[in-house]
């Protein structure tokens, strides 16, 4: 095993695997992710790694901090990885169908959980204006809100098919073009006649018809990709995809779907004459499942007919538990998981599921944390049972979740049927909270953060002072507008906001590192300290363009000599801080690092500001001020 193979495994692990990396660079001090989905990274855990200084998260970027040993990491990151610069990885193990079913679905879905639990809770708030009269629904205010939070919903399958797309490593605007066809006013649930055969069929707001057909479109993009042209590839590529993929989706996926929803129906009609209380148990369980393939809608609308008439039915019934359970169980994790990033997600996700917005709750939180969807389905089937034993019935359409309810109140026997919904709440929700909160555990996480592992030189035997590289304004470090500089991650020292371009040598020293993008300079003095000059906030993304580098790897220089010019307008006008961290990364080697000046005043290059106190010496007569002050 190499030096920092079993680091690079650990990193790759804690970032969400392989899978989840898109890119990865890297600057002086850190590694530079681009990931799928930051969400699902460990942060906490890398934080905690020997060897890792700290996590950032900036400039859309999951920034792991290493140190002055960031390019060997890299390496080794990238093979242990198997990464290059044009290719995502394979997944970082091997998985079971189970597991491939729940990484996928998770993968699609986790990218829309934010607007998914806001479009479940704006359709609550509408629901409550309307019920407190404070709207009526033919108002314009209600009609807008409604539309605002069930335009996520409606429209589904062109989200699921953007993020499908990206899943299988398709190009994403193509799937989402897909999601749009399916759900385009002129074909969505109308009779089509293909060839004599007629088709109708329905995709606003389903799931698993658009991933299928983004999962037979991807293959068939790759391989138009080989066999077309390159002058012509651009706009026949997506042409074909699309007139292929299409037509097929909507003459099977849609058919075959409503005949599954078809079977499903009358099987579960047949069931309820046979045993109300078996029918519950069924559909209560299951229901979770049948939306998130699909396949509930002829449910739905079967159940509406007798509606529409004014008859009351029972098939809608039992579903109505199933959110309060799912909910149920992401208060428990909320309220017991110390993962703040995992109670980020839930909160908002059991606020929708009260107005029946599940899918936040789903494929947020308990899907991907498979024990907790169960108990979910275990707890929607016991209160599907109770409210078949109780026979309670639908008397006309309501909203989702708790404005469900007001839709089962017969004007005979309204306080009847308000009692026995109070008892299907509580089935639904007591043993499924209590089953959550007893069962669920975190991910196990070492506490605390070790000291990063970055190599030092050997203790040191005399105070050493550095002269400032630039001219310009000195910046207490920890105003910095990055956390590692500013917490001190990388080791003390001060920042200055430049005045001009000229950067020199704060010491005799050897050049360590001049990093490709020009952004970064390390050095090692003569007596030993080892020096970083970060130029500027995130100036690594200009990939070197206003820099201009005078010194190489390995060269020796002497105080005051000119390392480089930069443009610090231009960089400026480009939108980057020029604000430049100085710091110690051996911090370690000495008993103190103290600014010559305060942190706010103006230097010019040349002049003393850093002194370094070794561990032999007394720092006994002092006048300037320490830098942790």
């Amino acid at each position: 095993m190499t030096k920092y193979e079993q680091l690079a495994t650990d990193i790759i692990a804690k970032v969400g695997g392989r899978d989840n990396i898109i890119g990865l660079t890297h600057c002086v001090t850190r590694l530079r992710f681009k990931l799928k989905d930051e969400g699902i990274a460990d942060t906490a855990g890398l934080k905690s790694m020997d060897g890792v200084v700290t996590v950032m998260q900036s400039a859309g970027q999951y920034q792991v901090v290493i140190g002055n040993h960031v390019p060997d990491v890299f390496a080794e990151v990238m093979r242990v990885g198997k990464l290059d610069s044009s290719t995502n990885a394979e997944p970082a193990k091997k998985m079971t169908f189970g597991e491939r079913v729940i990484d996928l679905i998770s993968g699609i879905m986790m990218p829309a959980l934010s607007v998914m639990c806001a479009g479940g809770i704006i359709k609550g708030l509408a629901v409550i204006l309307m019920v407190t009269g404070l709207l009526t629904d033919k108002s314009g205010a209600y009609i807008l809100l409604d539309a605002i939070g069930d335009a996520c919903f409606y429209f589904f399958p062109i989200v699921i098919g953007f993020n499908a797309a990206k899943k299988f490593n398709m190009t994403p605007f193509l799937g989402l073009i897909i999601g749009a066809a399916l759900v385009h006013p002129n074909i969505n649930g109308v009779d089509l006649n293909f060839w004599g055969m007629n088709f109708n069929a329905s995709y606003s707001s389903t799931i698993l018809p658009v991933i299928v057909m983004v999962a037979l479109a991807a293959p068939l993009e790759r391989w138009l990709k080989t066999v077309i042209p390159d002058v012509v590839k651009t706009f026949l590529v997506p042409m074909l995809t699309l007139v292929i993929i299409v037509p097929i989706g909507f003459m099977l996926i849609g058919p075959a779907a409503n005949l599954i929803s078809l079977v499903l129906t009358q099987g579960i009609e047949a069931l309820m004459g046979f045993s109300p209380i078996l029918a519950g148990i069924i559909l209560g369980a299951t229901w979770q499942l049948l939306v998130m393939f699909g396949v509930h809608m002829m449910l739905v609308m079967m159940a509406m007919i007798p509606l529409a008439a004014g008859n009351p039915t029972a098939m809608l019934t039992p579903i109505v538990w199933v959110s309060f359970a799912q909910t149920a169980v992401v208060v428990a994790i909320w309220l017991k998981s110390k993962d703040k990033k995992l109670k980020g997600i839930a909160l908002p996700a059991w606020i929708s599921g009260i107005f029946g917005v599940t899918e936040p709750a789903i494929y947020g939180v308990t899907l991907p944390r498979m024990k907790m969807f169960v108990i979910s389905c275990i707890g929607g089937g016991l209160a599907g049972g109770v409210c078949g034993l109780l026979g309670m019935q639908t008397y006309r359409m309501g909203g989702m979740g708790l404005f469900a309810i007001p839709g089962m109140l017969s004007t005979d026997n309204a306080g009847r049927d308000l009692l026995y919904a109070g008892i299907c709440l509580a089935v639904a929700i007591i043993p499924s909270f209590i089953a959550a909160y007893v069962m669920y555990q975190d991910d196990p996480i070492v506490d605390g953060i070790e000291d990063a592992a970055i190599p030092s030189a050997p203790r040191l035997e005399r105070d050493t002072v550095l002269i400032s590289p630039m001219s310009g304004q000195l910046v207490p470090l920890r105003d910095v507008e990055d956390g590692a500089f500013a917490e001190g991650a990388l080791g003390q020292g001060i920042a200055l906001d430049p005045s001009d371009g000229r950067v020199v040598a704060p010491a005799d020293a050897t050049i360590m590192t001049v990093f490709p993008t020009k952004h970064a300079i390390g050095l090692i003095t003569d007596s030993g300290a080892e020096v970083l000059i970060h130029l500027g906030m995130d100036t690594v993304q200009l990939n070197g363009e206003h820099f201009d580098i005078n010194v190489k790897a390995e060269q020796h220089v002497k105080a005051g000599d000119l390392l480089a010019t930069i443009d610090i307008e231009a960089i400026r006008k480009a939108g980057y801080s020029m604000v430049t961290p100085i710091v110690v990364t051996n911090t370690a080697d000495y008993l103190d690092v103290i600014a010559e000046l305060t942190g706010d005043a103006q230097i010019k290059a040349g002049e003393p500001l850093l002194t370094l106190i070794a561990e032999n010496q007394e720092a006994t007569e002092v006048n300037a001020h320490a830098v942790s002050e």
